[in-house]
């Protein structure tokens, strides 16, 4: 054995044992006729002590080592005189006898601390150096205690875990798919899976009423700190269930997580909110509750006063942010300008102080007597020291979602979305579209309309409902599912209004529609992202510190050097041209 200890585990109750230690040097300090190195493993770090009075020539050795020297040492474990209370090894030293440098290292090209001089890119290059940080390995850590404890849970209420095959047929699920040309089917092409959705189903056919996976999955679709070309589901189905069966477990599990990992205990139940009152209260199916500041239609107390910006609005809204009536003119125009860039597109802001005395001040004061903005004021439930914030527009939906990113900026200014808090519930889902003006596979075209809904698919498609729910927890969707279709008549009338074809839904659903015909249970299920889950937990801001071997904003591993060219060799193998367009 390498070590008979690690660098972790050692304290003050080990003084006066000998141990062997092996690891990578953190840090080397000289100090007069001693030299001090910090020795570092996955566990922990233990300094480590060399006495030039002791032993001259193992000194001089243990100064000639570099940051990231792997090396083994043995040494006897003493009281430390100076103790670091900051780590757990903090009370010991080891007394150096013998130093074996198993391998020696360049200098990394940044250093391996929390507090890194290393940007993204080039920790992202040499990822493997990152991994040795000790935050980016907590958060793999807390990954795989979360795994774990998933496992139990779910063993314990009998689910099977099943594997599912990653060369499938491709499906429409809403992104584009990853695609594996057949080198034995020539011209023809495997699809990686954007979701075991199809195969659970059909285990489901199969009598295994209760399953799951931590199904690595793909999505060829652009990218932001939440999303991966691959990413892992915490995927899991269920027979014989309806929607509050599956609400009820699931809760259970996330109650679970909660208190397994963090120590924390929820009892009250997840808040449930009808997408309307979401869209309505908050512009978005995924709002974050750890503050309030829900929206205000101010339609009746703001129009018909001569401002034409707001007698022209088909939607006019406001958020309160309470105390915030000291923002500055600086500060209140940047929020301005950031509601304007392109990507919320909102034409312009108002605002409205209301101030010490309870008399209110707005940048729009020549269209509104005072008796107009305390209607404003009530309306908003407004107080003395608070800023009122007004956007409208002439399309509803898009002015609400602009009035969102207002909302969320302006809690982020205001230190409102506490990473140590946590806000969870679900959001029922709907699945007409009112771009399209047509019934839309929002999760998948096997979600199944509400029961009481289905007679109306052939008469009034947008008044029916999915059966279908997201889990959100702190303004981020965790996961998502719903009950599924079940009977292959429903499932044909489904492909048919999604735009399907008969044919076209024989070719690419024929073999669901075919098992359905022997016998399918009710069944339903969801799917949590298991990197989205992590992270919250983490309390990051992007999922990539939580995978092992993520990808860039682009889509790429810069430390592989992926994705790549093909040897000309292996495309004739395969069969296939490559063709780029300019």
């Amino acid at each position: 054995m390498f070590r008979s200890k690690t660098c972790g585990e050692l304290r003050l109750t080990d003084a006066g044992t000998v141990v062997t230690l092996a690891g990578w040097v953190q840090r080397v300090r000289k100090m007069g006729g001693m030299v001090f190195v910090d020795l570092r493993d996955r566990y922990g770090i233990t300094q480590l002590v060399f006495d030039d009075a002791t032993d001259a020539a193992l000194c001089e050795q243990a100064s000639r080592l570099g940051r990231e020297f792997v090396i083994q040492i043995t040494g006897k474990v003493s009281e430390r005189s100076s103790k670091n209370s900051k780590i757990p090894t903090g009370d010991i030293e080891i007394l150096v006898n013998t130093l074996n440098v198993i391998n020696a290292a360049d200098t990394p090209p940044f250093t391996i601390e929390d507090d890194t001089d290393g940007g993204d890119d080039l920790r992202m290059k040499y990822r493997y150096l990152d991994l040795r940080r000790q935050c980016v390995r907590k958060n793999l850590e807390l990954r795989h205690k979360m795994v774990m404890e998933i496992r139990k849970f779910l063993d314990d209420l009998h689910f099977m875990e099943v594997e599912t095959p990653i060369l499938i047929n491709s499906t429409p699920e809403g992104a584009r798919d990853f695609v594996v040309p057949s080198r034995m089917n020539p011209g023809q092409f495997y699809a990686l899976p954007q979701s075991p959705q199809i195969l659970k189903q059909l285990l489901m056919v199969s009598g295994f009423d209760r399953y799951f996976q931590i199904a690595k999955c793909f999505r060829d679709e652009d990218l932001r700190a939440d999303r991966q070309p691959e990413f892992t589901q915490i995927d899991c189905e269920m027979s014989f269930v309806e929607q509050e069966d599956i609400l009820q477990i699931f809760e259970a599990m996330a109650k679970h997580l909660f208190k397994s990992i963090l120590g924390i205990e929820m009892k009250d139940p997840f808040q449930r909110m009808t997408w309307q009152d979401a869209m309505k209260y908050y512009g978005s199916d995924k709002p974050d509750l750890r503050f309030d500041m829900h929206f205000v239609e101010l339609m009746d107390v703001l129009k018909g006063y001569g401002f034409g910006v707001f007698d022209g609005a088909a939607y006019i809204g406001g958020i309160c942010a309470k105390g915030a009536a000291t923002y500055t003119r600086k500060q209140i125009d940047a929020l301005t300008e950031y509601v304007k860039r392109p990507q919320i597109g909102a034409k312009g802001m108002v605002y409205a102080r209301v101030e010490a005395d309870g008399s209110v001040k707005s940048s729009v004061d020549k269209f509104y007597s005072q008796e107009v903005l305390q209607q404003l004021k009530a309306a908003m439930n407004a107080e003395a020291g608070d800023l009122i914030l007004i956007l409208s527009g002439d399309d509803a939906m898009k002015t609400r979602k602009q009035l969102s990113e207002l909302r969320l900026k302006v809690a982020d200014e205001l230190g409102l979305r506490d990473k140590n808090q946590f806000k969870c519930l679900w959001v029922p889902m709907y699945e007409w579209s009112d771009e399209e003006n047509r019934l839309m596979a929002m999760h998948h075209p096997f979600t199944s309309p509400k029961p009481e809904d289905i007679p109306l698919l052939d008469t009034d498609p947008a008044s029916v409902r999915a059966n279908a729910y997201d889990m959100v927890i702190n303004g981020i969707e965790v996961g998502g599912g719903s009950i599924r279709i079940h009977d292959s008549k429903l499932q044909a009338t489904i492909f048919k209004i999604l735009g399907f074809t008969p044919e076209q839904a024989q070719a690419k659903f024929g073999f669901l529609m075919n098992a359905f015909k022997f016998g399918a249970p009710p069944h339903g299920g969801l799917a949590f992202g298991l990197d989205r889950f992590v992270s919250i937990f983490a309390k990051l801001d992007s999922i990539r510190d939580c995978i092992a071997f993520p990808k860039n904003n682009s889509g790429r591993d810069v430390m592989l050097d992926a994705p790549g060219p093909l040897d000309q060799s292996q495309l004739d193998e395969l069969q296939l041209k490559v063709d780029l367009k300019a």
